[in-house]
C-alpha cells in the first residue's frame, strides 16, 4: 500500500476544519484517526492502525522509563480522536490550532505512516534546513 505522500494547501473554515485531500480520503474512507501534537510546529494525524503502534511504543516508553510517564501523558492528553465528516473535513480543536499556530492556511503533508498538518511557513523554514549526512542517506536510499 502506498502511505501518505505529497503536500496540499487548505483553508481553515470558520469552525477550525480542513479537507483531507482526497488520496487520504480514499484509503481510508470511515476511519477514525488521531490526531495530536507530536512537534513545535506541526499536529500528526495518525490513522487508526498506525495509532496503535504508536499507543505501544508510548506504553513501552512509561513502563520501561518511569520518570518519562508525566511527558507521555501530556503528549495524550492533547490527542482527540477525529472522523472526516461526509465532506472529508475533520474538525481541529482550538487548543491544537493555537499550539502550533494554524491561522487561515495549513499544509497538509504526507509523512508516509501519518499525516502532518503545519503553518505553511514553519513548514518551510523546517524542510530548508541543511543536514549534511542527509545526501548520504537518500543517495542509499534511492540507490539503484
Amino acid at each position: 500500500m502506498i502511505g501518505f505522500v505529497g503536500s496540499y494547501l487548505y483553508q481553515l473554515d470558520s469552525q477550525g476544519r480542513i479537507s483531507l485531500p482526497a488520496p487520504y480520503r480514499k484509503r481510508r474512507a470511515g476511519e477514525a484517526f488521531v490526531l495530536l501534537q507530536t512537534k513545535p510546529h506541526a499536529l500528526s494525524l495518525y490513522p487508526e492502525d498506525e495509532w496503535s503502534e504508536v499507543q505501544d511504543k508510548l506504553r513501552r516508553i512509561s513502563k520501561l522509563k518511569p520518570q518519562h510517564r508525566n511527558r507521555v501523558l501530556g503528549v495524550t492528553a492533547s490527542a482527540v480522536e477525529v472522523v472526516p465528516d461526509l465532506q472529508g473535513r475533520i474538525l481541529i480543536p482550538k487548543r491544537l490550532r493555537e499550539a502550533v499556530p494554524l491561522r487561515s492556511e495549513a499544509l497538509v503533508v504526507g509523512a508516509i505512516n501519518h499525516v502532518e498538518i503545519w503553518e505553511p511557513n514553519s513548514f518551510e523554514a523546517a524542510t530548508a534546513e541543511s543536514d549534511p549526512g542527509f545526501d548520504e542517506e537518500l543517495d542509499e536510499v534511492f540507490a539503484g
